[in-house]
């Protein structure tokens, strides 16, 4: 493929995502979807975000991590911290809130990572319950037990409220699985996946493994954090039994069902699965064993999650567009020649 049809191929890429996320807008905004329908998709697109972190790590780093509530959770109380006592704009403040959390994971990689096997998963535990343990225990800085609340929304407006916060987070999604595309297709990518294959092979083939475990660990606390900084104001109201262990648990079922290594069926496995807890709400608690249930047979029945049903392969909107950019040509190829006929 020459350098043309590249650009070209990135900027039909670029128009089929912009044309995709304003016509889901449109709708949003003229409640065609409904407002409880968009909340729906509005959290689930915040799981999708949070997952993609925790796939980078768990995923294609081969690292388990059995925390991520808990940088979730330091994303959105930073957040809400730097907006209600410093007055700083919502969008900076979700950016300090990802930044806290990034400063978090590189803490935690730092002395963790240099150590093989199951350490970061135990340490991601615990870290995940002292997070929730101290938002607890602070009340002056998280409400306590009792939440923290008014934390200012996008907007006070009721008519955009929905339509913002949707818009931001799947606007949000799309940057995080470009950043995350762009990142396993370059040479950074490769050594981190050649980590998950062989550790010790890409020792010896003189990749820093350290500092490319501790690279992803930290990006992906970056996303976790993200995820829970727009999460904050989007209800306005924060609990730390918001962040138990039970929410660590979702996510990385949401990675192990869409299929360990795949944005794409990250992306899916989030939204189905969003959808199915609202769907089972009717069971109340029921519903928690539910989750267990579909992480035992799909390790039984598709370890490789259900993106392994389609050969593991990611949904590529180059090749799409590749694919119409040809046929577009095979056209205008086949006009010439019928004219060159007669």
């Amino acid at each position: 493929m020459n350098l043309m049809s590249k650009k070209t191929n990135t900027i039909v890429s670029a128009l089929i995502v912009a044309i995709v996320l304003l016509v889901l807008n449109l709708l949003v905004m003229l409640r065609v979807i409904d407002e409880y329908t968009s909340q729906v998709l509005t959290i689930a697109g915040i799981n999708v975000i949070i997952a993609l972190g925790l796939n980078l790590i768990s995923g294609f780093t081969g690292q388990l991590a059995l925390g991520h509530a808990g940088f979730m959770a330091i994303g959105a109380y930073t957040t809400a911290a730097l907006v209600m006592k410093i007055n700083l704009p919502l969008l900076v403040a979700v950016l300090g809130g990802a930044l806290m959390a990034a400063l978090f994971g590189f803490l935690i990689g730092l002395p963790t990572l240099r150590l093989r096997g199951d350490y970061l998963a135990i340490v991601t535990l615990g870290f995940g319950e002292i997070i929730r343990v101290l938002m607890i225990n602070l009340p002056e800085l998280t409400g306590g037990p009792a939440g923290l609340k008014g934390i200012p929304t996008y907007t006070t407006d009721f008519f955009w409220r929905p339509v913002l916060s949707f818009a931001l987070v799947y606007l949000t999604m799309t940057l995080v699985v470009i950043l995350l595309n762009n990142l396993l297709n370059s040479s950074h990518g490769a050594a981190i996946i050649s980590i998950r294959e062989d550790e010790i092979a890409a020792n010896a083939m003189g990749i820093n493994v350290f500092y490319y475990k501790l690279y992803a660990f930290t990006l992906s606390a970056f996303i976790g954090g993200l995820g829970g900084a727009l999460y904050a104001p989007f209800f306005g109201y924060l609990s730390p039994n918001m962040f138990n262990f039970q929410k660590s648990v979702e996510f990385l079922i949401i990675v192990v069902l869409g299929g360990m290594g795949n944005l794409t069926g990250t992306v899916v496995a989030g939204i189905g699965l969003t959808y199915l807890q609202e769907i089972l709400r009717f069971l109340k608690d029921y519903r928690l064993v539910i989750y267990p249930i579909i992480l035992i047979l799909v390790m039984i029945f598709q370890p490789s999650g259900i993106m392994g049903l389609f050969g593991n392969k990611e949904f590529s909107l180059t090749r799409l567009a590749g694919s119409i950019v040809g046929k577009q040509q095979d056209g205008e190829n086949s006009s010439e020649k019928a004219g060159e006929v007669q």
